[in-house]
């Protein structure tokens, strides 16, 4: 049984007070900003934290150090992980921002561990590129660079596939295409239906976000789908999700929302222009 561990070493400057990052890495609304999907923490030494994604993963442990606007270490322990490692992250102040010093120790170096090490290559950088982004733009790049294929589903079955001609009786059958999104820009359209997608097959809504799991926007994929008894191949570019422009004040932000609430009540005057108040009473 060999005992050597390794340690993994990540690093970053953000343009970000120290004070401000160090609630990042202790603070459960903050950690939810950048890294987990769930996060629940007691940030003092000897307090348990718990973060969750929403693939699946989750993991947790104790704060062993709380130094504010210095440092914090906590341990780390994943069911899916062959044992418990640690996490220490040292905040250096450096030219107007801070550099993140991550470290992660305490992996083993043997077979056992090769999957739980790549992983973990992987995604720290990720990880830290968001924070920098959220720190330093606002922007959580899991929600912006999230691909969009711009399409709309319908229900599909041997008896719809019977009707347009197809023949397989598993896809997913496009509904409409979103104009100025990848979906229209690769050619498809309605009644299309989907069988691959980045070489995965597509035979329901789950398998389709599998299939996007590691894409991301400005990504080019391969999409195969039967058009009729006919099947085609196109490249599809990922769209990106549409991000409004934020305004940077309250008073502005109530001007944009003024403004929209009134195109709102005009499209909804418009739409009943000429309805009776029975008709608009009526209840389906």
């Amino acid at each position: 049984m060999t005992t050597d561990t390794r340690t993994l070493t990540f690093e970053r400057k953000i343009q970000a007070p120290a004070a401000e990052l160090f609630r990042a890495f202790s603070n459960a609304t903050a950690l939810r900003e950048w890294l987990s999907d769930v996060a629940t923490v007691s940030p003092r030494e000897g307090g348990r934290f718990y973060l969750a994604w929403n693939d699946g993963y989750y993991t947790s442990g104790t704060f062993t150090s709380l130094v504010p606007d210095e440092e914090v270490a906590f341990t780390w322990h994943s069911p899916v992980d062959p044992g418990p490692s640690a996490v220490r992250a040292s905040l250096l102040p450096v030219d107007g921002g801070t550099r993140v010093l991550l470290e992660h120790s305490g992996l083993g170096a043997g077979p056992a561990w090769s999957e739980t090490v790549s992983d973990l290559e992987r995604a720290w950088p990720i990880s830290l590129e968001n924070l920098a982004s959220v720190m330093e733009t606002g922007e959580d790049l899991r929600f912006t660079r999230r691909p969009m294929l711009g399409i709309t589903v319908s229900d599909f079955n041997a008896d719809v596939a019977g009707q347009l001609g197809v023949p397989v009786a598993e896809g997913i059958r496009l509904d409409g295409v979103v104009s100025g999104m990848g979906a229209k820009a690769a050619g498809l359209q309605a009644d299309d239906v989907l069988v691959s997608m980045a070489g995965r097959e597509t035979v329901g809504w789950a398998s389709l976000s599998d299939a996007l799991a590691s894409k991301q926007a400005g990504d080019t994929v391969e999409v195969v789908f039967y058009r009729g008894p006919e099947k085609h191949t196109a490249q599809m570019t990922l769209s990106g999700r549409p991000i409004p422009e934020i305004p940077e004040t309250a008073q502005a932000l109530a001007a944009a929302l003024r403004e929209r609430h009134a195109e709102i009540e005009s499209e909804l005057a418009a739409f009943f222009d000429g309805v009776s108040d029975a008709e608009a009473g009526y209840k389906p």
